[in-house]
Order: C-alpha cells, then structure tokens, then sequence
C-alpha cells in the first residue's frame, strides 16, 4: 500500500537537517520507500510504499520513528522532539479533565469480545461544524483527501498523523444513545456515507442503535444515518481496532474499499488507540470548540502483553556476516523504538561476552517473533549495502544413488526420444475426477486433495496416460503426426508402512514411469519401445502393454525396471565365422497370424539368428530371417527347409 504525507508534517515531530531529497534518497535505501516528491506551494509531498507487515509506518509518526533510526547511519541529524504515542494517554486526559462529567450517555454493547479488541469512545456538546484550520484543509489536500469540515478533517487528520483511523457519528441521530456492536445477518443492508446501499453477506462486524437500525460497517465505512453534517451538535469520538480477518472478509465480498479498511485488514495496535484518542480530544476542543460531555468509554478486555526476547550479540555478527559496533546496534534498536537492556553472559566478563533482553513495542508485536527478525532490523539500518557481497564456497552435496540414476537415465532417455521425433510434454501431478472416469480408472485408487484449489487438480496421479491421451487430443489438426511422451512421477496409495524409509509415514508410494502416446500406429510405438531397450541394452524383456483409444495409441514403462534391467556395455558376442543365409517371406497379417505369432515360431529353429521387418503393406508383412550354424556352414536348402517350417 502506499500513503502521502508531507515533509513539514514530519518535521513536527522530527527534528532534522535533512532535505526533502535527502530524505527520500536515505529512507528508500533502509526503510519505507519514498516513491516520489512533488512540492506543493511551502511543503513537500512524499509517496510512500509501506510493506504489508509494517502497517505502524504508514502514518506520519511511524516515518518520522524510522527516520530517526535511518538518517544518523547517513551522517544527518535525527530526533523526535514529539512522540504523542508515548506523550498522548489517558492518564494525562484524567489530570486535564473533570472525571465526574457525563452530561451525554452512551449505552454500549459489544456482543463479541473478539470483534473488537480495544473500543474506546467519548461524546463532545457544543460543537461548532466549520472550515478547518489551514494547516490541516492544506496538508489533507496535499495527501489527496478531500477537506470537508472540521470534524471530519480531524478524523482524517489522526488517521495520517497516528495511523489510527477513527470515526465520528452525530450523537443526536444514535437512537436511544445505544451503539449495539455485533455480526451482522445476512441479507441486512446499510446506506454508507457515500449513498450507496450495500447488501451484507452475513458475518460482518456492523453497530445498531436503539432503534436496530445499523449505523457503522465497522472499520470500512460509516453509515449516512449517523453522519456529521451542518447541523451537528453533539459528536461522539469513536477509536478502536478490529478483528482483521473479518474486515478482510467483508471488503473482499461487498466489494467495498476504503482508506480505513486497508489499515485495520492489517491488524491494528490496540495500544494506539488511547494516544488518538487522546489527541482527538485536543484536537476538537481546539479546532471544534467542543466541550467534553461524557465519560471516557474503554473497553479493552484483554491487554496485550509486553513481548520480549532474549539473544546475544554474537548472533549479528553470525548472521549479517560483518561485526556490527555494539554501539551501533543499540542506538538503532533504540531509535526503532525498542527497549534494550544489556546483560554480562554468566561465566563470562563484560568484555568477552553479553546478552541482550530485547523489549519489542507494541506496535511490533505482529512481525517481531525471534531473535532473527532483530537482525534483520538491524542489518537493514545499518545498511545492506554495507555489508560485502561475499558468495559462500561451493559445496557439493551428494546425492542417493537412487536418484543419481534416476537422473541420468531420465537424460540418457530423453536425448534418445528426442532423436526419434517424440515432443516432451509435463502434466500436472494431479487430475481431475472426470479425466479418471473417462479412462476407465478407478476413483478409490486415487489419493484426494483435501485443499485443491481448482476440480481439475482434485487426485494424485495413477498414471500418466489420461493426460497424455488429454494432450494427444487437443493438439489434434494442429500436426499430422503427434508422438508425446513425459517422465514424471505417480502416486499409488500405501498398503502398509515400509520399514526403515524415511517415507515410511507417506500416504502414497511415488513411482516414476515414462508415459508415451501416438496417433501413428501400434508399430510406430512398439518400435519406440524397442529402441528403448535397445538403447538401455535390455535383452529379454516384454513388450509392455500397448492401449488403443480413438486412435491414440498409449504405454507406460515403469522407471526403476528400466534401471535395473539396463547393461551400461552390451554383452561381447564374438564375430561368427560362418557364412549367414537371408531368406524373405511374406505373411498375410490375421488374427491368428501377427508378428508376435510369427516370431515365436520362427524362433523354434536353432539355426535362425536374427529376423527383422522388411515393410508392412496394408496387411502384407514382409520379413528378412537370418540363418547360421555355430559349428558348420549351412546350405541354403537347410535354410530354406527351417524357414519353411513357419507357416500361418
């Protein structure tokens, strides 16, 4: 997200001799970047980028605490001469007020502690509705929020200055004094401030009054029913934090985004609730002319503990990779607003050793964690480009053979279908119900996904056929002739645990296999197999079986029996010294009579030694047989007589 402010707006709480340039130059370099600067009359506008997890900087004070961490590393001057979060709280409003007022009473149910973990109010009388001041009007215009009134302003005033938004509701028009916060029903409907009528899905934080009207969809948008206009009197500050999820919720299904929305879907500090408040007491005593009417409403039931940590200085120097003068880290952790206490190590002298107790602010509570998480605040700070950039050695981890293997046969093979034409394709490893049933698998042998984003991702993988038939499919009319194949793994359900495997507690066995399709033909793919094997050395092995669908003709080879059948060097056959006799013969390919019918019986003879196809022609089959003795030279009439032998 990004928020303007402005530099004399800073530099009421900072006091600096950095320029507007120098400061955007130095902050974008360790902290929020200042996207851009534009002068607008005496004052300078910043573009600011706050990261996500660092919502305290998005307000003008939360600039100035980074500012004067980051500027001092860079040789510039930086302190707060004010900090209303530590200045602002209602220990102070108690000494400057009269306790016992309570002129205009609010009736204030929360019915659910976890919607709202800190709600404050207060009800102000005799409010005078006019122009704001100039400095405020200006400075809000300059951030690209339109000036309304003073009221209104002030709201938007605390909401950049603290990073707090807050809301203001025209006592008068709250029915029966009675602000009723609860989940809303779905279907209910609200009129917001900008006259659009927004339909609630249910579950959404929202405030009723007396009269069950809703007048708030809480920390998004006000209702119009409440809202301050010319004729407003009475006004009642409101300041309090939400549960984000449910803001995320509600803005993500009505569709409706706001400034405020943005900041309390990021999980706001309940502990700066009390110093806006505060602020905005001040604020519209002095600009408003209101006169306290109420009590101060605080309803904070749970208080948020003070977080701590403990590491040493030893862990900067391991984990930023340069000693840092301890110095140095102190003074920033200081200046980011953290409390550092410094302990000697038992056993060790001040100088040999210490370790540090880090109290993290309450506005850090959500992206401090661990030690580390201080290192990184650190090392930012001091700048990462102070810290050489040396690459770490090279160190080479070995692999399982198993995947060793896998990994050079997966290439071996893949260089080889290459060479033959095949394109390789990677699927998912997860398919959907309807691809399952068209290819006959069964549903129950799939394992299902129980956080899929999409139905067709839903199961793990049996094998890799449906999806490469899928591809073969829609890639048809694009190439006459399609061969694909793909290497991956599937996902076969566990029987029982396998002893002594890390994988042991695994719900599923994964398995490698290649996967090959064509629209060719059965010879076309059995051909492919065979330079395979041939390639592998494998002698001996079965044809896998080879499916036809539609005209696609499909196979699956598992990986590991390639791996466990191959022979890196082909077995020695010594040169045969006997003459060899070629003999061709034609079959009419039947049913009764394929190559596989024929081949076996060819084999039968002792003298054949090799036969291979010739041409296949409609359902003519021409073959070569090759016939030799090891111990003698044969006569061609023998040749001819084994030959003769096979018959359809």
């Amino acid at each position: 997200m990004n928020i303007k402010i402005t530099y004399n707006w800073v530099l009421d709480y900072l006091d600096t001799d950095a320029t507007p340039d120098e400061m955007q130059k130095y902050l974008s370099l360790s902290g929020p970047s200042i996207e851009r600067i534009e002068k607008v009359r005496n004052d300078y506008v910043f573009d600011v980028e706050i990261t996500s997890n660092r919502i305290d900087t998005a307000s003008v004070i939360g600039i100035a605490q980074e500012t004067q961490a980051i500027l001092p590393m860079f040789g510039k001057s930086a302190r707060l001469k004010f900090n209303p979060i530590k200045e602002y709280n209602f220990k102070k409003y108690y000494l400057t007020h009269d306790r016992e007022i309570d002129n205009k009473k609010l009736n204030i149910v929360i019915k659910d502690k976890f919607l709202c973990p800190r709600f404050t109010a207060i009800v102000f009388e005799n409010v005078k509705i006019a122009p704001s001041p100039k400095f405020i009007s200006e400075r809000l215009i300059a951030c690209g929020i339109k000036s309304i009134n003073n009221v209104v302003d002030i709201s938007n005033f605390l909401m950049l200055s603290l990073g707090q938004p807050v809301h203001v509701f025209d006592y008068d028009q709250i029915k029966g004094a009675t602000m009723i916060m609860r989940e809303s029903k779905k279907g209910e409907k609200i009129v917001t401030l900008d006259e659009k009528e927004v339909t609630l899905p249910g579950g959404d934080i929202v405030i009723e009054d007396g009269s069950d009207r809703l007048i708030d969809l809480c920390g998004i948008m006000g209702g119009l029913n409440s809202a301050i206009n010319d004729n407003t009197k009475n006004v009642v500050l409101f300041v309090q934090t939400y549960d984000k999820v449910k803001i995320r919720k509600t803005t993500m299904t009505t569709g409706v985004r706001t400034v405020a929305a943005t900041f309390f879907e990021k999980g706001l500090d309940p502990e700066r609730v009390e110093p806006t408040l505060v602020y905005g007491v001040e604020l519209l005593e002095k600009f408003a002319q209101g006169k306290v009417a109420s009590k101060l409403y605080d309803i904070y039931p749970k208080k948020q503990k003070e977080k701590s940590l403990v590491m040493s200085y030893e862990l900067f120097d391991k984990k930023v990779g340069v000693k840092i003068d301890r110095k140095i880290i102190n003074n920033i952790l200081t200046n980011l607003g953290f409390g550092v206490r410094v302990a000697p190590n038992k056993g060790l002298t001040l100088q040999e050793g210490r370790t540090l107790q880090i109290t993290i602010p309450s506005f850090r509570t959500n992206d401090i964690n661990i030690p580390e998480d201080i290192v990184e605040e650190v090392a930012r700070i001091y700048g990462y480009h102070n810290i050489p950039s040396i690459l770490q050695p090279i160190v080479y981890v070995n692999q399982p053979k198993e995947m060793e293997d896998i990994f050079t046969f997966q290439n071996k093979i893949k260089l080889l279908l290459k060479h033959l034409g095949l394109n390789e394709v990677i699927n998912y490893s997860m398919v959907s119900k309807q691809m399952i049933e068209k290819s006959g698998l069964n549903i129950k042998d799939h394992l299902r996904l129980s956080n899929s984003i999409s139905t067709d991702i839903e199961f793990l993988r049996i094998s890799l056929l449906p999806s490469l038939e899928k591809n073969i499919k829609e890639n048809k009319g694009r190439q006459e002739v399609l061969q694909l194949f793909e290497i991956g793994k599937i996902y076969l359900k566990r029987v029982s645990p396998v002893k002594d495997s890390p994988y042991k507690e695994s719900p599923c066995e994964e398995v490698y296999r290649i996967g090959i399709a064509t629209n060719t033909d059965y010879s076309d793919l059995k051909g492919i197999i065979e330079a395979i094997y041939k390639e592998l050395n494998i002698e001996q092995l079965l044809i896998p079986e080879i499916n036809e669908k539609d005209g696609i003709f499909l196979t699956e080879i598992d990986f590991q029996t390639l791996i466990d059948y191959c022979q890196l060097v082909p077995k020695y056959k010594p040169l045969h010294p006997y003459a060899i006799i070629k003999l061709d013969k034609t079959f009419e390919i039947q049913p009764n009579t394929t190559y596989a019918v024929v081949r076996q019986r060819a084999f039968q003879s002792k003298l054949l030694k090799k036969m291979e196809v010739i041409t296949l022609y409609q359902n003519k089959l021409t073959l070569r047989f090759y016939y030799s003795s090891s111990s003698r030279n044969i006569t061609e009439e023998e040749a001819k007589s084994e030959l003769y032998k096979v018959r359809p």
